[in-house]
């Protein structure tokens, strides 16, 4: 039996007087690349930060690894990329490296090897001495990436990890996710790039706070005679404009 590593079960969540999740379940299984989906402010950032215990439910429980969140411990076995970037802007990206490798604790040789290999594959080789307020948004969101994913954690959650990443470095990242994935690494990301869509073993679709459909790539584009995930997408949302 494949090992269950993180589920929302009923999850609720309610902002002032706007529900922003309603009754929502999911489950990741070890090794699995799950994307979830959706129109702006579906409520897809709120699931990832509900499952890590950031924000509190209303109802329902988030667990992972069999813990309720939030959970210090189990925290340390995740990686998170959020959208908002942790950096520490006035020291150079390398410092940025060492200070969180240390913190997941790295050291020496194999923090400097993890630092090369994973600032070659989001392009930033040649800025490892460059303080960070001086890159650009897409510059600090692929440092960030990196950061996330030193001393390889067991779960990686990440939230529109390539938003502002040119097609090619798009590939090279996607290749060392699936690899990661294959090597018994589990990743929930946040994506509005359809195709990085069809790469997931599973896809969930939120709209309006609900789970609007959850399977395979396969599966949802059979279900909805789509002959992609985008187009699933855009009858999603013309389900959603009908429904108002």
């Amino acid at each position: 039996m494949v090992e269950l590593v993180a589920e929302l079960k009923h999850a609720r969540k309610v902002f002032g007087k706007q529900m922003v999740l309603e009754d929502i379940a999911l489950e990741l299984k070890k090794g699995q690349i799950l994307g979830l989906i959706g129109p702006s402010g579906s409520g897809k950032t709120t699931a990832i930060k509900c499952l890590l215990g950031m924000e509190k439910l209303d109802a329902g429980e988030a667990r992972v690894y069999g813990k309720r969140m939030p959970n210090r411990k189990v925290l340390n076995h995740i990686g998170y990329m959020g959208q908002e970037l942790a950096l520490y802007e006035n020291l150079s990206a390398k410092e940025n490296l060492k200070f969180f490798g240390n913190l997941k604790g790295l050291a020496g040789d194999n923090l400097d090897s993890e630092i090369d290999d994973y600032m070659k594959l989001v392009d930033l080789g040649g800025k490892l001495k460059d303080i960070v307020n001086t890159f650009s948004g897409g510059m600090k969101r692929r440092l960030s990436l990196a950061i996330t994913l030193l001393a390889h954690p067991d779960l990686l959650i990440l939230d529109e990890p390539t938003v502002g990443i040119d097609p090619s470095l798009r590939q090279s990242i996607w290749r060392e996710l699936r690899q990661l994935s294959e090597a018994g690494q589990t990743i929930l990301m946040t994506t509005h790039v359809m195709d990085e869509a069809e790469r997931c073993d599973k896809v969930g679709l939120l709209v309006d706070g609900h789970i609007f459909a959850l399977g395979t790539p396969a599966e949802l584009k059979q279900r909805f005679n789509a002959d992609s995930i985008e187009a699933v997408f855009l009858k999603a949302e013309e389900a959603k404009d009908n429904e108002i």
